[in-house]
């Protein structure tokens, strides 16, 4: 497993402000200050009382994934904390935005992959007939993997797979191949055989994803808006894509642009994917109607009538649910079992329907 650093800002609406810079090393240096590693292990580092957290390839990790398996465990964690004497720590919304990073940076997002598959993609894909794995075993006239620093950050490979998608065309119309598609899956099982020969294995993970803010100007210039509207809009399209799946949905869309289709830099890619697919990725989803039974069948109506709920000055998110989670939970636990009331389980959608209903009020 590599070593993964990210330093990503994220300006989503319901889920950050605009001036939060969501950061993965201080997410892992908060996880390991508040004791979390005496229990729980990331990538094999840390306590076994818990499960790996960075073994968790799970879909229902996304933002409200996280925040509901959070919830669900707290009582759990609270015993733990208690027993171990270690003081409970309280997480600001800063602070759980930043834990959001250091999860993402251990693949939460990410779907298992299998480095024998990516190998066999390798060659039947005929990557291997322009691009030799280092550069002195051949003389295909593609980089040598060995010097893909697309491996090294998903948002590079992204870059990289557009950019090049025009000299690619070229040399497979020379050659006689058909232009190759790529699944999520081939994708995923590629960056794993790739990221683990001996020559790039070493190579430290980063991720850097600025807000949006440009993005829509890029995504007008660039042409991108002439097609993708109406039934084409991306709008809701990749809330539920990774990277390395946007990755590919361009790769197998570059044959279908107009020739020679737009290069875009690395910064303006970095801003682009920040507008279409960040945006979408970290923005809670739900249904506000199913919420209201949710917060009426978990018995939260209870002590929390719906007037007494004044509205935060930034709206809900899986961000600040965790947030208010660690700063009243242990006193919403005690009330509850002083009136027998079970502490609610919430699912995922559960989570997310949850907020829905709290910022529709």
């Amino acid at each position: 497993m590599h070593r993964v650093a990210l330093l990503a800002t994220f300006g989503v609406p319901f889920c950050l402000t605009a001036a939060t810079v969501a950061d993965a090393r201080r997410g892992a240096e908060f996880f390991r200050t508040q004791f979390c590693v005496n229990c729980h292990a990331v990538a094999g580092e840390g306590g076994n009382k818990a499960p790996d957290l960075g073994q968790r390839y799970d879909r229902n990790y996304t933002p409200a994934g996280i925040a509901s398996r959070m919830w669900d465990h707290a009582p759990v964690m609270w015993q733990a904390i208690s027993r171990q004497k270690i003081p409970l720590p309280t997480i600001s919304a800063d602070q759980a935005a930043d834990l959001f990073a250091f999860f993402y940076s251990v693949r939460y997002f990410e779907k298992p992959a299998e480095a024998e598959r990516g190998k066999r993609i390798f060659q039947s894909k005929h990557c291997n007939d322009c691009h030799a794995l280092t550069a002195a075993g051949g003389n295909g006239p593609g980089t040598a993997v060995e010097r893909w620093e697309s491996l090294a950050d998903p948002t590079v490979l992204v870059e990289r797979m557009w950019n090049h998608s025009d000299l690619m065309q070229g040399e497979l119309a020379g050659r006689k191949i058909q232009w190759p598609e790529l699944t999520s899956q081939d994708l995923d099982d590629l960056l794993v055989y790739l990221q683990n020969l001996p020559q790039t294995r070493g190579a430290k993970l980063a991720f850097l994803l600025p807000s949006g803010e440009g993005g829509e100007a890029i995504f007008k210039e660039k042409g991108c808006a002439n097609c993708h509207k109406g039934a084409l809009a991306l709008e809701h399209r990749l809330g539920d894509s990774t990277l390395t799946g946007v990755a590919a949905a361009m790769w197998n869309h570059a044959p279908r642009m107009q020739q020679p289709h737009p290069q875009i830099t690395l910064p303006e890619m970095r801003q682009l994917l920040g507008y279409v697919w960040g945006q979408q990725f970290f923005y809670t989803r739900g249904d506000a109607a199913r919420g209201h039974k949710v917060f009426d069948s978990r018995k939260c109506v209870t002590c929390h009538a719906d007037a007494s709920l004044r509205k935060p000055s930034e709206p809900y998110s899986a961000i600040s649910m965790v947030a208010i989670l660690w700063k009243h939970g242990p006193e919403m636990l005690e009330k509850m079992q002083e009136r027998h009331i079970t502490w609610p389980q919430l699912s995922q959608s559960d989570m997310a329907n949850l907020i829905a209903y709290l910022n529709s009020r």
